[in-house]
């Protein structure tokens, strides 16, 4: 059988809204990480009653260093934002079983908030990074 090749291709695009409060925690190395959980919906009409109904998928996020800092001290529940990054996936214990489970979660590379911020006043980007790597801006609307 010939070899086939894949393309190395790992990125995802989500728009939705925190489920809760982004949380800002700090690695024994003293990296910064925070994580927040994102709703994202989807709209469809039913085929049967002919009604629009909504569903909902929840996504686990993870953003890392500088942009987890500024995550954690803009991202509220109910901030809507648009997650630029890829998938994830690694092994954790189960505290009560014991048993090895996999977590699926979007590592993000780029966070984009689509609204005001009640502090400034008036929309505009954070303050970029002096290392590439994640960023969170804010769109003006």
């Amino acid at each position: 059988m010939a070899e086939i090749r894949l393309p190395e291709q790992n990125t995802v695009l989500l728009t939705g809204r925190l489920t809760r409060d982004a949380e800002l925690k700090y690695t024994a190395a003293g990296t910064a990480i925070c994580r927040f959980s994102l709703a994202v919906n989807r709209r469809y009409k039913d085929p049967k009653s002919g009604e629009w109904k909504d569903d909902a998928s929840y996504v686990d996020v993870s953003v890392w260093r500088e942009a987890a800092e500024r995550c954690g001290k803009v991202l509220k529940k109910g901030s809507p934002v648009h997650v630029e990054g890829r998938l994830r996936s690694y092994q954790v214990e189960d505290k009560d079983a014991g048993a090895k489970r996999t977590k699926l979660e979007v590592e993000a590379r780029r966070v984009q908030v689509l609204e005001k911020s009640a502090s400034s006043g008036t929309p505009g980007a954070a303050e970029p990074e002096a290392a590439p790597g994640p960023d969170i801006e804010e769109v003006p609307f």
